[in-house]
Order: structure tokens, then sequence, then C-alpha cells
């Protein structure tokens, strides 16, 4: 939810990133998730995936159309202590019945409605 970069600037967001040439599904999902919250993936099953063209603002302001793939996971992580990267201003952990009070981005908010928490 950083205010001047990312896909989604200034909304709350899940966690991700994308997947480094030569690098598997699974182990780009553990190196996003260590190094945007610093904990370490338990468990991970595939939810869903899907794909959208969307505007990123890069670190310094240029904006960039992309074409984004989505894989969707459900991740248990190592603590409930999370330790933000700069791609993050702040997190929290919420009942379902509470999210929807949240500026959740549009691709939050479809993953949390298509898993029945909104």
């Amino acid at each position: 939810m950083a205010a001047d970069r990312g896909v989604f600037p200034d909304q709350w967001a899940l966690s991700g990133g994308g997947v480094e040439p030569g690098e598997r599904i699974a182990d780009a999902l553990r190196r996003e998730v260590r190094e945007e919250l610093g904990v370490e993936v338990t468990e991970a099953s595939p939810l869903f995936f899907k794909d959208l063209l969307h505007e990123k603002t890069f670190p310094g302001g240029e904006k960039r159309l992309i074409y984004m793939v989505f894989l969707l996971f459900e991740c248990r992580v190592s603590s409930a202590t999370l330790i933000l990267n700069e791609e993050f201003s702040e997190y929290a952990w919420v009942p379902p019945a509470a999210l929807g009070g949240y500026d959740l981005n549009a691709v939050t908010r479809e993953t949390f409605s298509a898993i029945s928490l909104l």
C-alpha cells in the first residue's frame, strides 16, 4: 500500500510480485513473501488465476500499462508479526466482517469475494 508506487498505490493489497527468469512459481512465491513481508511460507495451496491490463507506477513516478497474470495462493506463514519492505506502509490482521471497511484494490476485493470473505 505504498502511496507512490506499484500497481495499486495507496490502497490495501495482498502481497505479490513477479517470477524471475528461470525461477519456479513456488520459489517465486516464497521469495516475494519473504522480501515483502519478512516471513517464510510454510504451506501454500493454489486458489485460482486471473489476468488484466493495468497501469503500474514505478519508483520515480514513471507509469506504464502492463499485462499481469495473477496466480492466487492461500498461504500459511511462519509468524503473525510481519517485517514490511518499502512496498508496504502498514498491515492489519482483519476479521472477514471488517474487510469491507478497507480501501481494498479491485483485485484484492475480487480475491476476497471469490473465497467468500466479502
